[in-house]
């Protein structure tokens, strides 16, 4: 009889629920939107109580094919809540990754000169990207929630740890250090609460969940919720569970997921660089004692881009039409996109930017901006691919990507020939649950460990560079003078 994994994604517009079975195979999905909030330009909320109940139904949805053993647990990272310990209700609304409302704080922080100290710490840099300053707003504008703190009354935790306390009826505090690493409170090196970034962004210790591996027994849900306890055994952040349910365990190995934004990961091993050239390095994995670390590179739009290509100018009914549209385009259109929707990542780190159009004629098509939009997010890999080789890295033989765009055979294609380096896409896409299954598979022994589930990875397409040097220097090059011409 097979023993089920069920594996929560909880994402930036969605929560997921996957059931696979000990094969590492998709028995059952169940997936609902939620609502996004947006108070001011350049903010963004959730309610964390439309994220809990959504959490609840897919899993009981895609229980339905089956009984788990185990549960994993994988999340949109830096989003944050606060709540109150006595009753589990947040504070406020979670205020997410893409927010940038603490912006001008953080400029005042690099200004003092903070920045490189936090870098060497959490591997981070000063953005209000991360969790930090996402929390000191929240103690210093919601009503009491200070004075709450200081009592030891208030928790605080991104998405993994808020779905773990419920769950397990308020009985466990808790994350995993993957997520813990994104908060920039937290040193990745020593490996625990930092007291002089807690101090930075007055942030009391009282308020902070336990860290652990990634995989480890959290705890049990209530039995209340399914009717038994299913151990929680396996937690990690989105990037990092994708890059575990690509099998990119040997140093050099990279991927790239595709979802509302892109991110880019390379193992390191046991080291943990620092880049020099505005990349993040952030704890990739803690899998039975073996722990390995990673340069990231995040792009803070990419499939949220094609959102808005569908839902705010009405270019396209459906993401999936972009590849028919795209291929329909001229090539020679000279229309540049820079989507920076909500701030430019790596490796410019430019929150105050905002999107914008380059080379719009009146011959421009609608086809010409949706072929735009798409080749903007293989540009901007592509200056994460260029910022890691000037970090001293290899270029890897080969990217596996995942994610919603990844389906897109257009934009993979593009996507190699831009990065001259032949791209792999997983016969599974849903690689973000399937590494938070194999974390908890992992700790229950249904996995036996990280070699087996790499001898099971499996590529269903494989994408070759086609495209002659002197065509993507001239893509390149356009692209270098419109980021220019914005970032003046």
């Amino acid at each position: 009889m097979s023993k089920y994994l069920l594996a929560v994604d909880q994402g930036t517009t969605s929560s997921r629920a996957i059931l696979f079975d000990s094969d590492a195979k998709p028995v059952a999905t169940a997936q609902e939107e939620f609502p996004q909030h947006y108070p001011q330009p350049g903010w963004v909320e959730h309610d964390a109580e439309d994220i809990w109940a959504s959490t609840l139904r897919v899993m009981k949805q895609a229980m339905q094919a089956g009984d788990p053993s185990a549960i994993g647990i994988t999340n949109q990272r830096e989003t944050i809540v606060i709540w109150d310990r006595a009753s589990g209700k947040p504070i406020h609304n979670a205020i997410v990754w893409q927010d940038r409302r603490t912006a001008e704080f953080c400029a005042r922080l690099k200004a003092d000169g903070h920045e490189r100290a936090i870098q060497q710490k959490t591997g981070l840099l000063l953005d209000p990207y991360f969790s930090a300053s996402k929390v000191k707003w929240l103690l210093d504008n919601v009503s009491g929630a200070r004075e709450q703190a200081g009592k030891g009354k208030l928790a605080v935790g991104t998405i993994d740890t808020f779905l773990l306390w419920r769950l397990t009826g308020g009985r466990v505090h808790a994350t995993d250090w993957t997520n813990a690493g994104r908060t920039m409170l937290y040193d990745i090196h020593r490996r625990c609460w930092d007291a002089e970034l807690l101090k930075i962004f007055d942030i009391p210790e009282s308020l902070l969940p336990e860290v652990y591996p990634n995989t480890y027994l959290f705890g049990e849900t209530d039995p209340a919720m399914f009717g038994r306890a299913i151990p929680i055994a396996g937690m990690a952040g989105d990037q990092q569970a994708a890059l575990i349910g690509q099998a990119c365990f040997e140093p050099g190995m990279v991927k790239s997921t595709y979802g509302t934004g892109c991110f880019m990961l390379m193992n390191t091993g046991p080291d943990a660089p620092i880049s020099t050239n505005r990349l993040l390095t952030t704890p990739a994995y803690d899998i039975s004692g073996e722990h390995a670390y990673a340069l990231e590179g995040s792009i803070f739009v990419a499939g949220a881009a094609v959102k808005w290509l569908r839902d705010k100018i009405g270019l396209v009914e459906t993401a999936g039409e972009t590849e028919a549209v795209a291929r329909a385009a001229r090539e020679d259109h000279g229309v540049v996109v820079i989507p920076a929707f909500v701030g430019l990542g790596a490796p410019h780190w430019r929150p105050d930017l905002r999107a914008s159009i380059h080379g719009l004629t009146l011959d421009t098509t609608a086809a010409d901006l949706v072929r735009a939009t798409l080749e903007s997010i293989a540009f901007q890999t592509r200056d994460l691919t260029d910022a890691m080789a000037a970090d001293g890295t290899t270029r890897p033989a080969a990217i596996r990507i995942d994610g919603g765009m990844a389906k897109n055979n257009w934009f993979a294609q593009f996507l190699a020939d831009i990065l001259e380096t032949p791209v792999e896409r997983p016969a599974s896409h849903e690689t973000t649950a399937l590494g938070a299954a194999v974390l908890a598979g992992i700790t229950t022994g249904i996995i036996a460990d990280k070699g087996e589930f790499s001898q099971k990875w499996r590529s269903d397409a494989r994408f070759d560079v086609e495209m002659t040097r002197t065509r993507r220097d001239g893509f390149l090059s356009d692209w270098s003078k419109a980021i220019e011409r914005a970032l003046r």
